[in-house]
């Protein structure tokens, strides 16, 4: 689980519109402070025992450090995200990167925030909507994914993506996540899948706590959520929490920086 990450780089990261409630073009990032910050996640993802695959950003893409919002990934089979028109000038170099290395490469029919806005928890799929993902791409994910899609349905656009709400911890058994940014359904779909979940308050999970990288035993996170970090380490996981202030002007955190690879494809029955 999250074994095997694809990242880009922060050399052209700037804020050039506002597609979230996190940029503002007035408000820039110190270019060489965010790209100490994404050589600081990305170290740490190696200490951790992660491989890392990497994709150089290109100039006229300012967002393409956030590589989560590229595709989804299971088995040999990746989705194409298809993000707000701001972004699309991204998706052509992470489908030529994908079919290069013998993905069978899929392009979304309707918006779509990639790993964004699906995150693999098993053979679920735990699966955002009501903000940037149009909720006919559910359909789409089951079918050429074969998971089991879990709607969750974010209430505002502060949870503009899933990956702010909820976090996978391991690969079937904890999870994390903040009750007020969901409806009542979704949060009883949660609740109902009988696994453990940690609560995390809405004024730590909106410091991006919950865009985290986790392997089922290291979680690396970004830092100014003490409660929540406590909580991981009272289950026995290591925390190692990182500086986020400059990518988090773009609107993103750990988690964003990274496109998983190695989400195994579904079982068959022997």
């Amino acid at each position: 689980m999250n074994s095997a990450l694809l990242v880009s780089d922060a050399a052209h990261f700037r804020v050039d519109y506002e597609i979230n409630p996190y940029m503002h073009t007035g408000v820039q990032p110190d270019g060489a402070a965010a790209a100490k910050e994404h050589e600081a996640i990305v170290a740490a993802h190696l200490a951790a025992g992660r491989e890392i695959e990497y994709l150089p950003s290109a100039p006229e893409c300012p967002d393409m450090v956030f590589t989560a919002n590229a595709a989804v990934v299971r088995g040999d089979r990746a989705v194409l995200g298809s993000p707000p028109p701001e972004r699309k000038a991204e998706i052509p170099y992470f489908q030529e990167w994908l079919g290069q290395r013998g993905y069978r490469v899929i392009e979304a029919p309707y918006a779509f925030s990639g790993q964004g806005d699906a995150l693999a928890f098993g053979d679920l799929l735990l699966t955002g909507y009501g903000q940037r993902t149009d909720r006919r791409m559910h359909a789409v994910l089951e079918r050429e994914l074969d998971y089991e899609v879990v709607p969750l349905r974010t209430v505002s656009s502060r949870w503009y993506d899933l990956d702010l709400a909820v976090a996978v911890i391991d690969a079937s058994h904890t999870l994390a996540y903040c009750p007020q940014a969901f409806d009542e359904p979704s949060r009883r779909r949660l609740r109902g899948l009988g696994v453990d979940l940690i609560e995390v308050s809405a004024d730590e999970a909106s410091r991006f706590a919950l865009n985290l990288v986790s392997d089922g035993t290291v979680v690396t996170m970004g830092r100014g959520a003490p409660r929540f970090a406590d909580a991981l380490r009272d289950r026995g996981l290591s925390v190692v929490e990182l500086d986020t202030t400059e990518l988090a002007k773009g609107g993103g955190g750990v988690r964003c920086t990274a496109l998983t690879l190695d989400n195994p494809p579904a079982r068959r029955p022997s």
